[in-house]
């Protein structure tokens, strides 16, 4: 029997302005871009790195996305900042149309 590797789902190159927060401590939020997404999960940049396994609250800054989420990687780039890879828990997400057409732009 093969066991399957890689993503379930493909992603879609998206920059989104959202705000993650941590669940342990809710005072301590950034605002931030999206740098693709799909149903499952996103990738986001940060400018504070992330612990594995970290529960964090994803609000959007546009529409009404609002997901609780956990951390699956945290990679430092090469310009300082992190491309923070994040599933949603407990439900998926439908991006609606118009903002994939808005995110494009």
């Amino acid at each position: 029997m093969a066991v399957r590797s890689g993503r379930l789902e493909k992603r879609i190159q998206m920059s989104l302005p959202v705000q993650i927060s941590s669940l342990y401590d809710p005072f301590t939020t950034e605002r931030t871009t999206t740098e693709n997404v799909c149903s499952l999960g996103m990738r986001v940049l940060t400018q504070k790195a992330k612990e594995l396994n970290d529960r964090l609250m994803i609000s959007s800054m546009v529409g009404d996305l609002r997901a609780l989420a956990r951390v699956v990687y945290c990679q430092r780039l090469p310009d300082g900042r992190f491309g923070v890879g994040i599933q949603f828990q407990g439900q998926r997400v439908h991006w609606p149309p118009g903002s994939l057409a808005s995110a494009s732009d």
